[in-house]
């Protein structure tokens, strides 16, 4: 028995559809949509189809933007001889929150993950290369995430960068600020000692 119009019906799928969103969030969102004033849901739903036509890979880093290039890539201030390859778009917000880089960024979209089917082919490797490749970089931070999929795949690029005689470096990781010792894995404990300053 269906307990809802369809139209309701079909508008809770759609946001099921949507990662990290179960049925019972999906239908909240459904009914908080048809609660809200017409105006504002026809502006919800042109945004998100705004979105969609006007987003799309900057052809220099493969971050999204609106623009021939992104903001970052289009900035002549920017050191554009160091790129800090990231996994995800939401990671460059994340690195220019800390206001410490000044280089330009390459975003893989996805790390390679077998057990996902992911393969080197399904992520934006073969672009970094080609930046790469055109000789007016010097150092390639490799900032993906220190986990068992982020340390592959920035071991596989490190090897295909190898011999366009790049510096290749990795950032560093270790103790959480705020954290305690005894919390820490092992993984992290030796990544801290390796990553160690002078004081």
């Amino acid at each position: 028995m269906q307990y809802f119009p369809t139209a309701l019906q079909e508008l809770t799928e759609q946001f099921g559809r949507l990662p990290g969103i179960g049925t019972k969030t999906a239908q909240r969102l459904a009914f908080h949509v048809l609660e809200m004033p017409y105006e504002d849901a026809e502006a919800f739903a042109d945004a998100i189809v705004k979105a969609k036509k006007t987003v799309h890979c900057c052809p220099g880093c493969q971050n999204l933007t609106d623009r021939e290039l992104c903001a970052i890539c289009g900035d002549d201030m920017r050191d554009h001889g160091t790129i800090c390859v990231v996994t995800e778009p939401k990671d460059v917000v994340a690195m220019e929150r800390s206001r410490e880089f000044s280089g330009v960024y390459h975003v893989l979209h996805g790390v390679i993950s077998p057990l996902n089917h992911v393969t080197q082919d399904d992520i934006r490797i073969k672009e970094l290369l080609h930046r790469v490749s055109s000789g007016t970089v010097r150092e390639v931070i490799m900032a993906t995430n220190p986990d068992t999929e982020g340390e592959a795949t920035a071991m596989y690029i490190c090897r295909l960068l190898r011999p366009l005689e790049v510096r290749v470096t990795r950032l560093a990781s270790g103790i959480p600020v705020g954290s305690q010792l005894e919390f820490a894995d092992e993984v992290t404990l030796s990544r801290a000692l390796e990553g160690r300053q002078d004081m």
